[in-house]
């Protein structure tokens, strides 16, 4: 009952947050948003006020006094959101406190194995809001807040239950830790010969940002060339990947081309990156500021991913911090820890100087040693020689086709088309949090170079309203349409209908399209799912099935998360406990789709490199622990293997695996098998 009165809860709070800040119909859904880490919540005290307000206040000083701006006052990845909070509203900092204190309570509960009394303390804290007297939409601080409480029990998994099919951690997609985080994290002592060469290199180094060097920027010189030369090493390498298209962007949008190395420090270029506070992307925005400059962020897509889209909001974003504060380094800082937290310290000291606010101890730490970290990186990366790194080469230019799609497509079947892997095509597209593109409007589908005609060719003949589950499939020795229903379970006849086929044998090589219907890929096609979970609150009109297909899993699998019984109605119930399809890792991404022979060699390749036919391996243990015969070896079936690969890879045949392992005729990731590789 506990956990059935706080899903409510939450769906209630975050039902009265988002309500005024979107226009989704009534049947979109509507996820939490999601959190790598349960954070803190901390109160946000009033900003300081200035050392002499009598004063009259520099040029610089009125040029970073507060401005008009379309964008919210979050940084784009502000690390100290409190700090920037506006005065007054004790009611809000008394209820914030309160709120606090009971989260706290829940998770030092939690972690010393208390479950139970941490779920009561995150039931009061979200009791504590619900009850207040204060409208959480009325005051940035308190939508943050909910943000974060909701995220953190959501990364807690308290509301539900284990994993469930045949996803684990190790298959989903994993985050990169962003390196701004590990470098921020210390602040490194300065070599003074170190700090002497780097000096005299500044003045013959051409830069559109002012360079200075300060003890600061040469310990992390020092840093970068020693403990963390990893770090700044592969940086280096991956800005190949975008170093043109962004200092194209930069340049368009007029602000200095060597912002790029602000990327570089912040996330390595990565755009999978994430900070510890969930800043996201190469450019580590976080979600409020995305939103201000147009970055998008729902079940789908999270433009903080897309490298074109997030390099030109941050060129805007950086050019209007240059605007309101009129000196670079102090727009760095205001792009870290947000403009009001460094308004807030130009405010209290009087100065628009970012040393001096550095000397003074008036910003946080993260913020004063952010600005250091780009001037090092900056001036190393423009002087590799001098720094040891003349065998280091930039990744060559990310390239691909573009083409404008209005219709939802499985990455997989895209793959197909094109005859890439499902990974190559999610690197092309790191946006994408799903296997599939959007449901509604349109999307701009990144291709492999040189294969967008053959794309639209190949997809102009699958129904608009089937991209989702039909499937093309590469027709191997031995393959009729009967094997090929059987595989996919579907009928011969549908397949030879979708074909237009008279025969029912195969040219080899041919692509055959695999009428697949909703929700009845074959278990080695089925999408894996992710540990967290995403609450979905349930709208007038919605059913299992229809949310089931807004959320592109089985309507069984609905119902079985969420404890219902057979048929389609969602009567009574408030919020649906769902896990998302996640993306396969990159080892098993790799095996690509169960239709493709060249995925087939792939992994027959990889297996014949562990299994050497002229040394027969030794003798494993069966699943149930007894020895096996001499040469009989077991293998675990990974996700897009079919009987044809495996055989391929041990050099024996379908008909002997068949005959070893039952006559079986599906495959599920997991399973065991017993092979008897030829001699």
């Amino acid at each position: 009952m506990r956990v059935a009165k706080l899903q409510v809860r939450i769906g209630i709070l975050f039902v009265g947050a988002f309500a005024c800040a979107s226009c989704q119909s009534a049947r979109k859904p509507v996820p939490l948003l999601s959190a790598e880490n349960a954070p803190a919540l901390t109160a946000a005290p009033d900003p300081p006020k200035l050392a002499n307000p009598q004063a009259a206040p520099t040029a610089s000083q009125v040029n970073a006094q507060p401005q008009t701006q379309p964008a919210p006052q979050a940084a784009a990845n502000e690390q100290t959101p409190a700090q920037s909070a506006p005065p007054g509203s004790e009611a809000v900092l008394d209820l914030i406190n309160r709120v606090e204190k009971e989260y706290q309570s829940g998770l030092e509960a939690y972690r010393s194995g208390q479950t139970d009394a941490g779920k009561q303390y995150f039931d009061d804290a979200f009791n504590t809001l619900l009850e207040s007297n204060v409208d959480i939409r009325s005051d940035d601080r308190l939508e943050k807040e909910f943000d974060r409480i909701t995220e953190g029990v959501n990364q807690l998994d308290l509301l539900g239950s284990d994993p469930v099919g045949p996803a684990s951690d190790s298959q989903a997609q994993k985050s990169e830790p962003a390196p701004i985080d590990e470098t921020n994290g210390i602040t490194p002592s300065a070599d003074p010969n170190v700090r002497a060469k780097a000096q005299a290199e500044i003045k013959s180094t051409r830069s559109d940002l002012p360079l200075m060097m300060t003890d600061q920027v040469a310990g992390y010189i020092s840093y970068f060339s020693n403990r963390g030369r990893g770090t700044f090493e592969r940086a280096f390498a991956r800005s190949g990947r975008y170093h043109d298209m962004m200092v194209s962007i930069l340049k368009e949008e007029g602000v200095p081309q060597d912002l790029i190395y602000l990327a570089q420090a912040e996330s390595g270029f990565h755009p999978l990156a994430v900070s510890r506070v969930g800043a996201r992307g190469i450019w580590q925005f976080m979600g409020s500021r995305a939103r201000g400059y147009g970055l998008q962020h729902n079940m789908w897509v999270d433009d903080r991913q897309d490298p074109e889209k997030s390099t030109r909001a941050a060129a805007r974003h950086l050019r209007d911090l240059y605007g309101q504060f009129g000196d670079w380094y102090l727009a760095m800082a205001a792009y870290n820890s947000g403009p009001g937290t460094v308004q807030a310290a130009v405010r209290r000291t009087g100065y628009a100087d970012f040393w001096e606010l550095y000397r003074r101890n008036v910003l946080p730490k993260e913020t004063r040693n952010y600005v250091p970290i780009i001037l090092a990186v900056t001036i190393m990366t423009k002087n590799l020689s001098q720094y040891g790194f003349d065998d280091v080469s930039m990744d060559e230019p990310a390239t691909y086709d573009k083409v404008s799609i209005s219709y939802p497509v499985d990455l997989r079947l895209v793959a197909e088309c094109v005859d890439a892997t499902p990974a190559q095509l999610q690197e092309l597209n790191p946006s994408l949090l799903r296997m599939t593109t959007p449901k509604e409007g349109k999307f701009d589908l990144r291709l492999p170079p040189g294969t967008k005609e053959q794309y639209q060719t190949a997809i102009a003949l699958i129904p608009n309203d089937m991209r989702l589950w039909w499937r093309y499939h590469r027709v191997q020795t031995g393959d009729t349409l009967a094997s090929l229903a059987r595989s996919y379970r579907v009928t011969a006849k549908s397949i030879a209908a979708a074909n237009h086929l008279d025969r029912s044998e195969f040219d080899a090589e041919a692509k055959v399209i695999i009428p697949v219907a909703p929700g009845k890929h074959p278990p080695s096609d089925e999408a894996t799912y992710a540990r967290r979970i995403t609450r979905y609150r349930v709208h007038k009109g919605d059913t299992v099935e229809t949310v089931a297909e807004n959320f592109g899993v089985s309507a069984q699998m609905v119902r079985h998360w969420n404890g219902l019984p057979r048929g389609d109605s969602l009567r009574g119930r408030k919020v649906l406990a769902l896990h998302l399809p996640v993306t396969p890792s990159s080892e098993t991404a790799s095996t690509g789709s169960p239709t493709s022979a060249t995925h087939a060699r792939k992994s027959a390749q990889t297996a014949s490199a562990k299994l050497p036919a002229h040394k027969p391996p030794r003798p494993t243990e069966s699943p149930e622990g007894t020895s096996e015969q001499a040469g009989m070896l077991r293998h675990t079936v990974k996700s897009g293997e079919t009987l044809y690969s495996i055989a391929t890879a041990y050099k024996t045949t379908v008909a002997a695996l068949k005959r070893n392992n039952g006559n079986l005729a599906t495959l599920r990731p997991g399973m065991i098998l017993v092979v008897q590789p030829s001699r």
